[in-house]
């Protein structure tokens, strides 16, 4: 079951409430302050081998679990959150700050959770787009695929032993096969 919190009169009031980083995390959404579900083995396992495979590789990009992300009047948590080296926010200290981010991150990836709406994710996915993400996924683990969104083109549907599309620059082969066995135990 998901929590609302309806008639939040701003993103800055939002902002300031205490509990909108605890587990599950909270989003700001249409003037509604509304909690993720909680993703369960599957969601949990995909989102932990995302993020070390998008990391394994030299880039310019770093993945983030869970990353508040605050643009355009809205502020999501995406499951995945990958972002310019250069971009990450960093205190007078050189630490990077705890707050999230206060841009679109240029790749969100969401995990749909089997309780979670495919068309919120939805939204925030395509709110990122247009406000600068360049690379959006949508995995189903129930279907055993991902929709890909990218900015002025039609989302595609990839299953089975399709490629995935990633960042530019970004060397990372994955096809949607090798990301479900992740999910599989071997004996």
């Amino acid at each position: 079951m998901t929590a609302t919190v309806a008639n939040i009169s701003s993103l800055n009031e939002f902002l300031k409430l205490g509990y909108i980083d605890e587990s599950p995390a909270w989003e700001y959404i249409n003037r509604e302050a509304i909690q993720k579900p909680m993703g369960g083995g599957k969601h949990s396992l995909l989102q932990k081998r995302l993020v070390a495979a998008i990391d394994a590789p030299v880039s310019d990009y770093e993945a983030f679990p869970e990353l508040r992300c605050t643009c355009g009047n809205r502020s999501i948590v995406p499951d995945v959150g990958v972002i310019a080296t250069a971009q990450i926010p960093l205190d007078e200290s050189g630490d990077i700050i705890s707050s999230g981010i206060n841009f679109a991150p240029a790749w969100v990836i969401e995990i749909l959770s089997h309780n979670q709406s495919q068309t919120k994710v939805t939204g925030n996915i395509l709110h990122c787009i247009k406000h600068g993400t360049q690379l959006g996924w949508l995995i189903d683990p129930s279907e055993h695929s991902i929709l890909v969104y990218q900015p002025n083109n039609l989302p595609e549907l990839l299953t089975e032993t399709d490629r995935l599309t990633v960042l530019a620059g970004m060397n990372l082969i994955l096809t949607i096969e090798e990301v479900f066995c992740w999910l599989q135990r071997k004996k």
